[in-house]
């Protein structure tokens, strides 16, 4: 063989070794992480894993069937650090009305006006007006009414010990004409099943 061929045979070599170069590093390297169009994705997708673990199941207490007793529905909220932040999600699930069957124990035309904790533990649960004018009335309806509220506060947030239920922004005698409001609530169990 000759030099002439020799040379023709590494040039050829070295062409084909750079070709295959080129096609790894265009077909078979990993992706670049730093593209826009990936970061794209992997943010969406560490958002939705995020989402996930920041809701929590809590229990809402809504009356049963026979406005007799209070049973808990699980339902799952956004996870909060600020506890009066948690017990405003809390106080408009129960307005919003219960999922499965059971009765809702707040007219659904009342709006949460206000909720804040004391150093204390008490929580002031501000409501307007229309719990008062649209409420059915009834010594155990009202007792449910309040005990919704008292027991789904208490029973959820550790920070939570009392509930003090105000009305229009003010202190109220009673809800509906029977239960004395001058106090703050504490947890009541024997009105669960």
């Amino acid at each position: 063989m000759s030099r002439k061929h020799i040379l023709y045979v590494v040039l050829a070599v070295i062409v084909g070794g750079i070709i295959c170069i080129i096609f790894i590093n265009m077909f078979l390297k990993p992706p670049d992480l730093d593209r826009p169009d990936l970061d794209i994705f992997y943010k969406e997708t560490e958002t939705k894993s995020l989402q996930h673990s920041d809701r929590q199941v809590i229990h809402l207490y809504f009356a049963d069937k026979d406005n007799s007793f209070l049973i808990a529905e699980g339902r799952s909220l956004f996870r909060s650090s600020d506890p009066a932040e948690a017990g405003k999600q809390i106080i408009e699930a129960l307005i919003h009305g219960p999922e499965k069957g059971l009765m809702q124990t707040i007219p659904g035309a009342v709006k949460l006006r206000a909720l804040y904790i004391t150093q204390d533990g008490t929580a002031y649960v501000d409501l307007t007006v229309a719990v008062k004018e649209q409420h059915p009335g009834g010594v155990k309806s009202e007792l449910l009414t309040i005990y919704s509220i008292v027991n789904s506060l208490t029973l959820n947030i550790s920070e939570i010990n009392a509930v003090k239920i105000l009305i229009g922004g003010s202190e109220s005698l009673t809800l509906a004409g029977h239960i004395d409001l001058s106090s703050p609530f504490y947890a009541n169990m024997l009105l669960i099943r």
